[in-house]
């Protein structure tokens, strides 16, 4: 089968032929249909994502497919069944083997390009907002990189949890996505006074910021007394350092959310959370926005899409076998 691995670190994947593998007993065989890009793929390739992989590595966080064939221990999927996992790794090539308890029957009338496009970017928001910040109705809600493939998802469920949703972004294309996706404010990060500009929409109750860096430093300060921030990226490429002095004083709560550990500490919190979320694409009330679709041999363009900000929501590969 073909891949598109990481062979070099910094270096674009490179397409290979690998063996196609075979499930062992807790584990499915899936053919891929399509594999959402997402930021930390950038920084798999770099190093400097938190989990590092041996190399080659095949990449490819998250992906949709159909099983082919189950192990001798899998009860509860079948062959021919439609699922999406979050792997962490293996969705750029045409099959990969999953632990089954990792993958997701998903809607009949969930097309495949959305089920790429799901279950990190509306899964990271939902369990942030909800479970890890506590996002209440009628609080108002600052959304950095409001634009990007989970800011974007932020700005939706945050008016759809009832919040008053101030989203940031670049440009006024960018913006305008925000705007359609339910932002009630509208803040341009390169024009703008953040800390000013928020403080006079009333401060924020919670800030969700996948951006890092200044920012998040003017986000901290524009912040209501009791506020929660949840820093889950840093796609500035800077690490802010948080004075305790501001925190104390305003009594403020920065909140540490890696999405992707509940895997192993806690996963009952992602399947609950992908339920709510499946009931709510079917009700029409989520619209996952992908703004570039390419196929597997194109995933270093894709993946330059990300790191030039030039994507808005998700970036999703297609996966055609060939032959």
């Amino acid at each position: 089968m073909r891949a598109m691995q990481v062979t070099e670190l910094g270096q674009p994947l490179e397409m290979r032929d690998v063996p196609t593998p075979a499930p062992d007993a807790n584990e499915v065989l899936v053919r891929i249909h399509t594999c959402g890009l997402n930021f930390g793929d950038t920084l798999i390739v770099k190093g400097t994502y938190q989990e590092k992989p041996p190399l080659p590595a095949t990449l490819g966080m998250e992906m949709c497919g159909t099983i082919e064939a189950v192990g001798a221990d899998v009860t509860h999927l079948s062959v021919g069944q439609r699922i999406a996992a979050y792997s962490g790794f293996g969705g750029l090539a045409e099959y990969a083997t999953l632990a089954a308890d990792i993958c997701v029957p998903i809607p009949d009338a969930m097309t495949a390009r959305d089920a790429a496009a799901f279950l990190i970017a509306y899964g990271t928001s939902h369990v942030g907002l909800g479970y890890k910040a506590g996002l209440r109705k009628g609080e108002r809600l600052l959304v950095l990189g409001a634009s990007g493939g989970v800011g974007l998802t932020a700005v939706e469920l945050g008016k759809l949890m009832g919040a008053e949703v101030i989203a940031v972004a670049r440009g006024a294309e960018k913006l305008e996505i925000a705007r359609a996706a339910g932002a009630d404010h509208l803040l341009d990060s390169e024009t703008c006074d953040l800390r000013a500009d928020v403080k006079a929409l009333g401060g924020a109750d919670v800030v969700y910021d996948p951006v890092g860096g200044d920012l998040f430093m003017a986000a901290l300060r524009a912040c209501n007394p009791e506020a929660r921030l949840l820093p889950l990226g840093f796609a500035s490429g800077t690490v802010p350092q948080i004075p305790a002095n501001i925190l104390l004083v305003k009594n403020l709560t920065v909140i540490g959310y890696y999405w992707g550990g509940y895997t192993r500490v806690n996963p009952s919190v992602l399947t609950d959370s992908f339920a709510e979320l499946f009931t709510w694409y079917e009700q029409g009330r989520l619209s996952p926005h992908v703004s570039h679709v390419l196929p597997l041999a194109q995933a270093n363009e894709g993946l330059d899409l990300l790191r030039t900000r030039k994507a808005t929501g998700k970036v999703v590969i297609e996966i055609e076998i060939d032959g």
